[in-house]
């Protein structure tokens, strides 16, 4: 095992915390785009709203005139809890009852899971710490600084298969450690943790104490082999341990808001009185298009075809160039320019004179304490658009890019 590399484990300078999609348009303010515009920054997914969905809020119109419980429906916890056992390879049933929650997609659920895993774990050996893969997902940090706790950015690069480094976490970082967010697959490099990692990550967090709040809500848009989950590697009692899915991406019902957490009993119960009084209830008709889109796997996997057919484009379009290698899950490009002069002024460019639209992987990250910023020489395409408009961007891209 090698030493421990003091910058991983070393709070951040301070640097501008606001969404990368405002600092993004400050970015470019007062620039024209050079050509018709498209826009692959956000990660909205633009395929069909699935048929189903119109019906079933037909069907269930009146109960929005209902409070609906805080936990969840029957009915859509019953039907989580049938979908992870088909999906996953767990070690047992997931219970309905006492291991599932329904989330307001999975941003709202994953900031205030932050906030009760500090109130949950306890008294810590030293000042509490959420550890943030970096570059990351907004909402990590905003729930880390929101409960008190210092967040402690671990670089996700291509050294180490854009995944953060276990081996550099230390006895006394781990300690202080309340929560590690982890995506898998990663947004936005498209990594994929392995089984082993998941275990290794989940005995961790059961001997030090802490909780493992795995993001998935990518995992079901994937090339070839279907992740692996968080849940399957965290023993019988899903220990320390919250997965979160969302129907964003998988059903491309970004508008809907609704996902779920499930995972260990005991700190799903807390989390729950925190929910009961700090965040808003889920509309009983979207609970019940939530079961009809768990109950479906059709428009899934047509799902995922229409994204490979998009990453088959960028295999044809760029091919080897920007360190490009197909990504094993989410619909993101990780494109490396730092010949072309960096995320910052790829950008820029890009919208300048190409009129495509893409985010800053300097934004998605921040700087870790040797000056470092893991996104710096990247810039994060969205596949969203239709086959003709992703193959006009990247075509695009390639030529003022070279």
């Amino acid at each position: 095992m090698t030493a421990p590399r003091e910058p991983s484990q070393t709070p951040a300078p301070a640097v501008d915390s606001r969404s990368p999609f405002v600092r993004l348009t400050e970015l470019i303010a007062g620039l024209s785009p050079g050509r018709p515009p498209i826009n692959l920054s956000v990660g909205e997914p633009q395929h069909p709203v699935p048929a189903f969905v119109a019906p079933v809020l037909a069907t269930n119109i009146a109960d929005f005139g209902r409070y609906p419980p805080n936990k969840g429906i029957d009915a859509f916890r019953t039907t989580i809890a049938t979908w992870l056992g088909k999906r996953f390879k767990l070690p047992r049933a997931v219970d309905p009852d006492s291991e599932v929650l329904v989330l307001n997609g999975t941003r709202e659920g994953l900031f205030l899971a932050a906030i009760s895993a500090a109130r949950w774990v306890g008294p810590r050996d030293g000042k509490p710490a959420v550890l943030i893969p970096n570059p990351f997902y907004a909402a990590y940090s905003a729930g880390a600084i929101a409960a008190g706790c210092e967040p402690v950015y671990l670089p996700a690069t291509r050294e180490h298969g854009f995944l953060p480094d276990l081996d550099a976490l230390d006895d006394k970082l781990l300690k202080r450690t309340v929560a590690v967010f982890l995506a898998s697959p990663s947004n936005p490099q498209g990594a994929v943790a392995s089984r082993a990692y998941l275990e290794r990550l989940a005995r961790l967090a059961q001997r030090y104490g802490f909780l493992v709040f795995a993001d998935e809500c990518y995992g079901e848009i994937y090339s070839k082999d279907a992740p692996a989950g968080m849940l399957e590697a965290a023993g019988p009692d899903f220990a320390n341990v919250v997965v979160f899915h969302s129907l964003s991406k998988r059903s491309n019902l970004p508008g809907l808001r609704v996902g779920f957490a499930a995972g260990d009993r005991r700190f799903l119960a807390a989390f729950l009185e925190l929910r009961n009084v700090a965040a808003p209830q889920v509309p009983i008709p979207a609970q019940q298009v939530a079961a009809a889109a768990y109950s479906d796997e059709a428009h899934v996997e047509e799902n995922r075809k229409l994204y490979r057919a998009k990453f088959d484009l960028a295999d044809q379009i760029i091919g080897d160039r920007y360190g490009y290698k197909r990504p094993a899950g989410g619909f993101f490009l990780w494109l490396d320019v730092s010949q072309q002069g960096g995320s910052e002024v790829v950008t820029r460019r890009l919208w300048a004179e190409a009129g495509v639209r893409v985010v800053p992987g300097r934004y998605l990250a921040r700087e870790q304490a040797d000056g470092s910023n893991p996104g710096a020489d990247f810039i994060r395409v969205a596949m969203v658009q239709n086959n003709e408009t992703t193959a006009e961007a990247l075509h695009r891209l390639v030529e003022l890019l070279g």
